[in-house]
This record gives structure tokens, sequence and C-alpha cells, in this order.
């Protein structure tokens, strides 16, 4: 009968596995950690699915063992550890003593050895060993208590093989395994095996014979004669194979079993390594806290509000405490008539819960909660604000005074964050654990309707989290002080939440009508350039299918194939580029891909979400998605419309203004350049720009040395593509690349242009020096950028930094810009009192919603307010236009 579990993991086969399976995940300083996270990752999988009750994990020592002096070869001209692998290997050890896991290491034996001298040690016990390891090897210790776990695509899966799993799929027993092996070789270790046998071979002589032993004494029964002549001149070599593959089970160490007792690991020093690491979302995962009455502890006196008396108790009470963290829940139908289920708020010393649907008067209780949330001296904290100004705004309420946001604060901290829970910064700041979305509600189809959950959950969920928002702000105002970004953060980004909150409650109308037509058009489109393709193809095919795609072009049609993938010949928008006049077929497909795309993307994609109440799309705004600072879009993504395709371009016909309204577009004019200008200082630019000349014809008539005259509008296009690359650090092959040039042409421009514009030359070079002594850059206005792909020994991945070093000075004060007129705009047609409304925001282009008699006013206020947001060296300059549509405004 089986006693106990103990699962037994391969250390250097995982982190191996992990490694290679992960992209690059490099902390602020520069550290590595995809081996470890991934190593993590998969230690969870395992403690979730199989929980044992004791682990160990094995690691290779780099002494060298028995076998390399057995075998001078073994192991010969394996390639060496990654540096950026090797980096993580004592710190993983430190993670694995911080959660109390046992290590297993001896000097001249292999992980394999011991964890099959454990293994067997534990088969004697009567548990149940699991073996965690990528390396087929291991099949060898399988037997009916012993099951192997092999790692199956990277980290993510995993195939059990016990003994009668391994005789189902290779027809062996484990012992028979061994010499498989013996016979085959093993390219990664060096094992000779016999020349020219493979796996196939073995298997069918192990059938045949049993084993190596009875195979040699037998050959003369081979019938093949090349195969008999190999086995009887390479026996010696088959056995020593075998000896070399055979997996020890009696290491002479003394395991003491309960060592391997799984228990809490110390939580602080947990908590400590992990936020060195950067592993916020996994501390909740390891760190298990000491006692759960902390959190109660933090949580004050809770107030249940059940009446009106109690809740204008309360409203005294809050009023008094002047600073309040807020957050509500609702039952998500429609934003603009979104009913809230329950409101908890905070105060320094108190946690208030209201549960709307038992309270006797939830009218009156709401307009108390209205008088709260409109005083002018209460300050309002909270987690993502935007939310909660637009849960209120059904109700006619107005928070008035936002004075803090941890989400916003914490994304300014550090922009390349995956996640800005308050579950992670809880367990980061506090060093609590709370209730997070997932499970309070579960995940996927199973995910449940706020409604639908037990109340009791809702409560401690909702209590928990306006604690901690109250808790946080301290901490989290600190580090604001501490890296300079008040001035950002108090007057760009938070005033911006509640911009972007009226637009998403604003919308945009769509012509739906409009959009039907274009629906029918698009797919008559389609129709007519399938049949085009197929009648160009000769056959019928998937033409969404890459795989197909690849099979009608460079096997039919036997065009060049330009790039390969694992699964055949790659059919993507470079690779279509490139062929682009190699057949008339290609032209056809790109334009398939491109109306499909419309059709599917924007057109069913708008239809699908327009607002039954207001005839209008909502789009979300996100402040905390790009490193870069910009504002993104989704639900549908308004920044990607392509606007170089007329389709695309028409496409803006169906964004419409109300009846009576128009709207004003107004667009930065190269604010990515004028910053530059001013960054950099350049005398060329400052005095293009001083004199309102055209930057693309100045530059143009500087880098062929032509008058602004004589230059064409082919120069002038090259120099545009030079103008913008240049800040992205473009490299002569791309700048060749986008030009379709030679790339001795693309380097004589870049040349050419570096040497007149001699001070952006230098900024590039200083932007570079100073982010790999500091391991950042800022924007105009402070926001920071961590760059720890300066660090890399990979020449790539250092060479995206280096650009990412010079472009987000740039980019991000663009961002930061826009941004900054964005509030001035929003405020300034609130303290007009206009009827027009700041709706939409994309790139460099702002656009106002704006009634006939107040068109006049909101194209000088627009402009106004655009082009003195920030002073800079060179005049910011807006460029204005209006229409009924959006691509009238254009």
């Amino acid at each position: 009968m089986i006693k106990d579990r103990i699962v037994i993991i391969d250390g250097n086969s995982l982190i191996n596995r992990a490694f290679y399976a992960l992209p690059p995940l490099v902390t602020k300083d520069g550290k590595y950690t995809n081996a470890i996270y991934g190593f993590l990752t998969m230690l969870s999988k395992v403690y979730d699915e199989y929980d044992p009750e004791y682990i160990g994990v094995a690691f290779d020592l780099k002494a060298p063992t028995f076998r390399h002096k057995e075998y001078g070869d073994y192991k010969l001209g394996r390639k060496k550890m990654p540096p950026e692998l090797a980096q993580q290997m004592e710190p993983l050890k430190e993670v694995l003593d911080a959660l109390n896991i046992y290590r297993v290491e001896a000097e001249g034996f292999e992980a394999d050895d011991l964890i099959g001298t454990l293994s067997k040690l534990c088969e004697e016990k009567g548990m149940e060993s699991l073996i965690v390891t990528g390396d087929k090897d291991a099949l060898q210790l399988a037997s009916q208590t012993t099951k192997i776990l092999i790692t199956k695509k990277g980290i993510s899966n995993l195939e059990i093989y016990d003994d009668k799993k391994l005789y189902d799929v290779y027809e062996l027993t484990p012992q028979q395994f061994i010499d498989l092996k013996g016979l085959m070789g093993d390219k990664s270790d060096n094992i000779p095996g016999v020349p020219g046998v493979g796996e196939k071979t073995a298997l069918k002589l192990l059938k045949e014979f049993g084993s190596i032993d009875t195979l040699i004494k037998n050959s003369n029964k081979i019938t093949a004669t090349k195969l008999r002549e190999k086995i009887e001149k390479h026996a010696s070599d088959a056995v020593m194979s075998r000896r070399l593959a055979t997996i020890v089970t009696d290491v002479p160490v003394d395991i003491d079993i309960e060592s391997l007792k799984r228990t809490e690991g110390h939580y602080d020093y947990i908590v400590e390594l992990f936020k060195k690491y950067e592993f916020n979302s996994l501390i909740n995962k390891f760190a298990i806290q000491k006692n759960e009455v902390n959190n109660e502890k933090k949580q004050k006196n809770l107030i249940k509000i059940t009446n009106l008396e109690s809740m204008l108790k309360a409203k005294s009470n809050m009023i008094n405490g002047r600073e309040i963290a807020i957050k509500s829940l609702t039952e998500e139908s429609n934003m603009l008539t979104d009913e809230i289920i329950c409101i908890s708020m905070a105060t320094r010393e108190d946690i208030y819960f209201i549960d709307l649907k038992n309270t006797d008067k939830p009218k009156e209780i709401i307009e108390a909660v209205k008088d709260i949330l409109s005083h002018e001296e209460i300050e309002i904290i909270g987690h993502d604000v935007k939310k909660e100004i637009i849960h209120f705004k059904p109700y006619d309420i107005t928070i008035n005074n936002i004075t803090f946001d941890t989400m916003i604060a914490e994304y300014l901290i550090d922009p390349a964050k995956s996640s800005y829970g308050l579950k992670e910064l809880s367990t980061f700041y506090l060093n609590e654990s709370i209730m997070d979305d997932e499970e309070l509600r579960g995940k996927g189809k199973k995910q449940l309707k706020p409604k639908d959950i037990d109340p009791q959950k809702v409560e401690k969920y909702m209590c928990q989290h306006v604690n901690a928002i109250i808790e946080l702000m301290g901490p989290i105002e600190e580090k604001i002080k501490e890296l300079q970004l008040e001035n950002l953060y108090y007057n760009v980004e938070l005033p911006l939440t509640e911009v972007l909150a009226s637009m998403e409650l604003e919308g945009i109308k769509v012509d739906k009508d409009m959009l039907n037509r274009l629906k029918i058009e698009f797919q008559d489109k389609l129709e007519e350039l399938t049949k085009n393709i197929y009648s160009l193809a000769g056959v019928s095919f998937n033409i969404n299918s890459p795989k197909q795609l690849g099979e009608v072009l460079f096997e039919r049609l036997e065009l060049p194939p330009i790039k390969k993938t694992k699964t055949g010949f790659s059919t993507n928008a470079e690779v279509l580029e490139k062929l682009y006049d190699k057949h008339e077929i290609i032209p056809r497909i790109i334009d398939y891909r491109q109306i499909a795309k419309l059709k599917s993307t924007y057109v069913d994609g708008l239809l699908n979400i327009i607002n039954p109440i207001t005839n209008r799309i909502h789009s979300s705004f996100n402040q905390t998605v790009t490193t870069t600072g910009r504002i993104s879009s989704t639900e549908p993504n308004l920044q990607n419309i392509p606007v170089k395709l007329e389709m695309g371009r028409r496409l803006r016909r169906a964004f419409t203004a109300e009846e009576g309204y128009r709207f004003v577009d107004a667009d930065y004019s190269q604010i990515e350049l004028r910053v530059l200008a001013h960054i950099s200082g350049d005398e060329n630019l400052l005095d293009a720009f001083d004199k309102d000349q055209d930057i693309h014809t100045r530059t143009a008539a500087e880098i062929f040395d032509v008058d602004m005259e004589d230059v064409t509008q082919e120069m002038r296009s090259n120099a545009k593509a030079v103008n913008f690359g240049i800040v992205y650090g473009i490299s002569d092959f791309g700048l060749g690349e986008n030009l379709n040039i030679s790339r001795a042409k693309a380097k004589k421009y870049i040349d050419s242009y570096l040497e007149k514009y001699g001070s952006v030359k230098k900024y590039m070079g200083d932007s570079v020096k100073a982010a790999k002594e500091k391991g950042y850059v800022k924007t105009l206005l402070n926001r920071r950028r961590y760059l720890p792909e300066l660090h890399s020994s990979n020449f790539n991945i250092r060479s995206f930094g280096e650009r990412i070093a010079m472009n987000t000075p740039i980019q991000g004060s663009a961002a930061d810009i826009i941004k900054l007129a964005m509030v001035k705009v929003y405020k300034a047609l609130n303290e007009k009192q206009l009827k027009s409304k700041l709706i939409l925001q994309v790139h460099d282009e702002l656009i106002v919603e704006a009634p006939q008699d107040e068109l006049d006013i909101v194209k000088e206020l627009l402009k106004e307010c655009m082009e003195t947001a920030i002073e800079l060296k060179v005049r910011l300059k807006a460029d204005l236009s209006y229409g009924d549509t959006w691509y009238d405004a254009k």
C-alpha cells in the first residue's frame, strides 16, 4: 500500500527547459529570470496537481563524474551553457532554499544518479515517486510506484510514464530501455552506441533478442549482413554505452527522507527574493502567510451599513475623516445603466460595507454616498478610479476630489509590469495576501457574475480591497516622490483618468446603415478576389491557411521561398511584400488579407458592440498598458484603423457626429521631430521649425545637398523615411528594406543625415550611454522606462535596447504632451460650460464633438490648448480640420 508521495525534480533539466521555453525576462537591473520563473511555474503546477508530501530537487555539480573517467569523450562537444542561463543557477538554488525544498547534490555523480538512488530508496519504503524531468533517460526508472513526468512542449505539459506506459509506447521493459540507449547511443551526451543503428533498428533488435548480451552472443542470427558486421565490430561500444547510460541507484549518499518533507517556506525571505527577481505574481502562490489574522487586523473596525440611520452616521464619520478609499461592484450589464450591487469605503480607522440589495432605503443611501463622493474637501482614493467614475455616473454622482489612484501610480513607478492588480501590490508593499478577481469569480466559462457569488465572499473581497488601497497609498506615494514623478502623476496622469472616463461615457456615434453597406461591399470584394486567386493558382484552397497558401506559392507556383518556419513556408506580410513583383497572385492575396481584416475586425466587430441605448460605440481607453506612456484603446481599438488604405479611410465615414454637431479634429504636426529638436538642441532642426519650413523637404535638401526648391517628391519621401527612422535607431539594412534601395545607399543617407544634424548624432550616443549607466531613460516630464536589455550578451537584444534608449525620450515625451493637451482641453471645455465634448484620442490627434454654434470657440480653444500644452525650444503646431464624419474631419 502506498504511504506517501514524493516529487523528485531534475533541476538541471527543468531549468534548461524553462530557459528555452520562455522569452527573456529581465529585471530592471539587468538580471535574467526567465528560467527561474518557468521553473517556479512548473513547480506550482506540480503542487496543484499532485500535492506531494515530500519534495527534492537534484542538481549536477561541475566536477567530473565516474562516466567522464571511464570514457574521456563523455559529453564532449556539448554546447556551453549560455551566460544568461548560467547566471540563474545560483539564484534558483537560493529560491529553493527559501522555499525549504531539499537540494540533492554529490560530486562524481549526475543528477540522474541521485534521482535514481532517491527513487529506489522511496520505493523500498513503499512511497510513490514522481520524477519530473525533460530527459527520457529517466524512463529506465519507471515501475509500478515510480512514475516519470516528462515535460512536453516547453514546460506547460507533462506526459506520465510508469512501467506499463513504457511498454505500451516502446514495447520495452525499463531494463531494456537502457539497452536501447546502448545500441543507438546518445548524441547529446556523446555516447557512441553502434554506428548506423537508430531507434527503429535498435527496437527491432531488442524485440528479437531481448538484450544486448543475448544479441552479441547470437549475432550470427542477424540476417542483414551489414548490420551483423556493425554489431560484431562494435559490441564493446554497445556494452560500454549501456554502462554509461545506466542510472546508478545506489550512490553512497546519506539522505534522510524526512529532510525532504514538504513544509512552509521562510515567508519574509521568499517575499524578499521574489521582489528582488520581480516575481510579484508568484508571491501569493509560494509565500504562505504566518497568520491570516494579519488581514483582519488591517481591516480595523468593519461597519456594515444596513439602513439609512447607520448610513447617515457613517457619512458624518467619513466627512470628518477627510480621506476615503472607495470601491464599487456592479452587475456589469451596460455601462450607462449599470446597477451597483455593493460599495465599500475605508478611512484610516474604519471600513464600511454597503450591500445595496439588503438595505431598507437604497435610494436614500445612494444619496448619502453622493454627498460623500461629491464633497469638495474629502479626498477620494481608489485603484483604477476611472472605473469608479463610470460606475457612479448612472446615479448622477460626480467624484469631485480624486487625490490618488494606486494603479496609475504603480504604472509610473514600473511601466513594464504585466499586472497592476491590488493583490500583487498588496503582497509587494504590505506583505499581505488578499483575494483577487479570479479567486472571487473563477475564470473562463465558469466565471460568475457578481450577483451570483456568495455574499460573504463578496463582502470579504470588497473590504480587503478598500483596506489595501488606503494602506498602499503611503508607500506608493513615497516611491512617487523618490522617483520625482509628482508633476507627471498629479498634473497629468491622475487628472487624465477623469478625461478618459468622460470619453468612454460619451462614446462616438456610428452609422449602422453605412457599416452594413460596407459589409456587403467588402464581402463582394472578397468573393471577387477569391475567384481571381483560385484562377491564378489553378486550384481552390483555404487562403486563410498559411500552410495551404505556402504550398500553393512555393510548391505549385514555384515562387522563391523567403523564410521557413517549423510548420512550413512563411507567408507573413513581410514575405508577401518581398514577393510583390514575382507573381500577380501576390497583390491580390495582400488585398484579400487587408479587406478580410477590415471586415472581421472593424465592420463586423463594430456592428457587434454598438450600445443599444446610445447607438454609439464606447471604446475603453487604457492608461497602464504601454511602456512608452501612450494611451491604448480596446473594444474597439480605434488607434489601429488602417488609414493607408482607401477602404480603411472610408471606414472613418461610418463615425459620424450627432445631428447639429460637427467633429473638430486637431493633429499635432510632426511632434516627435519637434521634441527631437528640443532635446537635441540641433541648430538645423531648430532653424527649420523656427522658419516653419517643411521638415522633410529641408532634410532632403541637407542630405542630397540641393536647394529646397530643387527637392523632388522622391527625395522628400526618402528624407521622410530617414527623419522618422533615425530616432528609432534604424539601421542601414532597415532603411534599405523600407525604401527598397541598396544597403550602401541607405548607409550613405544615414551618414549624410548625421553629418548635417550633428547634435542629433550626439543626443543618440549620449542617450544610450546614460541609459547604460543608469539602467533607464526619461521623458521631458520624467516618465521612466527601464532598459535591462542593454546588459544582454545577445547582440540583437542589446541593439533593441539601444534603439529604445534613443527613441523613448522622444516618443514618450510626445505621449506626455498629448496627455497634457487632453487635460487642458477637457478643463477648458468644462470651465466655459460648453456642450462640446472631447471624445477621441488617436496617436497625436484629438477629436471634439461640438454643436454648430460652438464650432468657432472650440476650434480656437483646441488649437490654443494643444499648442501651449508645454513650452519647448520650438513652437508646437496643431493642424485643424472639421466635418460631419471622422473622414471629413481629416
